[in-house]
Formats: C-alpha cells, sequence, structure tokens
C-alpha cells in the first residue's frame, strides 16, 4: 500500500491526564500545531490550556467537526481501544508515544490500517515535525530549523545529534519523523521513503537508526523503488568493537540470550544491503553533511 501524508491541520490528544495533555498542548501549539480538543475519559466538559475536553473522539468530531491528526499517549493496554476509536472516526494518522505495546495489539493495528488506509507512526514514537511549521509529539523544535534535508530515525536523540550537524553546515530539515524503536512499528523507513519519494520539500533523505531488519528492508525499497533522491544512512554502533565469540557452551548460549552473535550477522547484512543498493553510510554524524554536499552538487 502507498502511504499518504499530508500536513495536520486539527489535531487531538487521547488517553491523558490533565497536567501531561497542559505540557504537551502548550508545547505543540508554541510551534504552530493547532490542538483541537483533548480526549480523556472521565474529564468530558473541561478545558486545558483553553483546549476543550471530551470523554470521547465521536463527540468531539460531533461538536468541532474533522480531525486530521491523533497523538495517543494512552497506557499500553489501552492503546489499541484508543487507535481503533480514532480509525472507526476516519482519522488517517495516528502517532502513538506509549511504547511497550502488546505485540498483537500492534499487529491488530498494522492490519487494521492497511484496510482503512490509515497512517500509523510508533509505537513508542517521539512524533514528527517540520521545522517552523508544526510538532506532533514530544520531539524538540529548538534542534532543528527549516530546510530540505528529510530525517527518518529510530532514535530520538541520533536525530537531535545529526540535525546539529547539519545545522553547523547550514543545511535545515524539511522533516524529522520518529518512528521509534519497538519490534513491531505502524510504519517503516521504507513506507516514510515512499512518502518522501513525493514531497517537493524534500532533496535529500538521512535514515538514521541501529543495523538492523529495518535498514535491509529500506535499502531494498530505496533499489526497488527507484527512488531518485540522494539518501544516506547512519548505524549507531556500526563499527563499535564487538566480544570475542568463544565456543564453550557458557558462552554460546550467553551470547544467544544477549542476542550478541546475530547483532553481528545483522551489522553485516544492514551494511551489505545499504552499499548494494548505493546508499552512502556515514560512520558519524559529522561525515553526512559533507556527503549530502558532494551527492548534492553532483546531482545538480
Amino acid at each position: 500500500m502507498k502511504m499518504q501524508w499530508k500536513l495536520p491541520n486539527r489535531v487531538i490528544i487521547q488517553g491523558i491526564n490533565k497536567a501531561d495533555a497542559a505540557h504537551y498542548t502548550a508545547a505543540m501549539k508554541a510551534c504552530g500545531t493547532q490542538v483541537v480538543a483533548v480526549i480523556s475519559t472521565g474529564n468530558g466538559g473541561e478545558e486545558v490550556e483553553g483546549i476543550p475536553v471530551f470523554d470521547l473522539v465521536e463527540e468531539a468530531i460531533a461538536k468541532i467537526g474533522k480531525i486530521d491528526a491523533t497523538l495517543i499517549c494512552a497506557s499500553p493496554y489501552r492503546v489499541l481501544d484508543a487507535a481503533r476509536e480514532a480509525i472507526a472516526a476516519a482519522i488517517k494518522f495516528v502517532v502513538i508515544l506509549t511504547p511497550g505495546i502488546p505485540p498483537l495489539d500492534m499487529v491488530s493495528l498494522q492490519q487494521k490500517a492497511k484496510v482503512n488506509d490509515i497512517l500509523i507512526l510508533g509505537a513508542g514514537s517521539k512524533g514528527i515535525l517540520v521545522p517552523e511549521q508544526i510538532c506532533l509529539g514530544a520531539l524538540k523544535p529548538q534542534f532543528y530549523r527549516s530546510g530540505n534535508i528529510a530525517l527518518i530515525s529510530s532514535g530520538e536523540y541520533l536525530a537531535c545529534e545529526v540535525a546539529l550537524e547539519l545545522n553547523l553546515a547550514d543545511m535545515g530539515q524539511s522533516i524529522v519523523v520518529h518512528l521509534g524503536n519497538e519490534a513491531i512499528l505502524g510504519s517503516t523507513y521504507q513506507q516514510w521513503l515512499s512518502i518522501l519519494k513525493e514531497d517537493k520539500n524534500t532533496e535529500a533523505i538521512v535514515l538514521i537508526g541501529q543495523p538492523d531488519y529495518y535498514q535491509e528492508q529500506a535499502a531494498v525499497y530505496y533499489m526497488e523503488a527507484e527512488i531518485n533522491k540522494p539518501v544516506i544512512a547512519y548505524l549507531a554502533g556500526l563499527y563499535t568493537p564487538r566480544e570475542r565469540d568463544f565456543l564453550d557452551a557458557t558462552t554460546i548460549i550467553a551470547n544467544q540470550l544477549s542476542y550478541s552473535v546475530s547483532s553481528v550477522n545483522t551489522d553485516k547484512r544492514a551494511l551489505a544491503a545499504l552499499k548494494k543498493a548505493g546508499i552512502e553510510v556515514a560512520k558519524r554524524p559529522s561525515e553526512i553533511p559533507p556527503l549530502l554536499q558532494t551527492i548534492l552538487t553532483l546531482k545538480y
């Protein structure tokens, strides 16, 4: 399925207590996000930062009209119900901040998203940000500046590091997407590559994360989809020295339990897949700006 995303105009926050709602609402409003309602069961009829509170999503829509996106902050075992409620209300973009959601719940959400053409970000996402326009989630707008380089990351602080290096090189960001770092995600690197392929504000893309299955899949997609925008990857920990593997039974079992053996193999597979796809791999964040400058200069 081709994923669809557009800048949301009207946003709600679901499954949140009043104190957290006040924090997120104030932060998002400060950077231009139009938060139109808070959904908090049992608190309907109240207000948070001047925003009306409703018990149910359908009540909010009946009162204030169409909603473009929702930010879900419910406890892990309540996220599925909250997301189902949003999907039933035809909200097309769902950002799940909550980590630790039961895997079968995420599988169920993936299926519902596919059937209903819904874009889900998370679980455990810090959100999405278009510098100087909108912030939906918990990303820190002060670390980013407007430009034409898209960041797709599985780590919030890694994205900040890369953004700092880009800012120092006077290269701003068109969009920052934090996928989350859970085992099962609503949307992945390749799905956001598909979106950014058509984004007129993005000239180049940086994939940020750890060497894993998702990076491998992104490399395969990049090669098959014939994306004409340059992509650079930064894989944290790729060049970290690994422990030596011994063949006694105790060490073999310990390695298997800690996934240390499989991680080495995953590193190699991810790196090989990226290189095969023609994606440059930076060893450190400071290498990203010069790589981008070289690639963009050759392209144009």
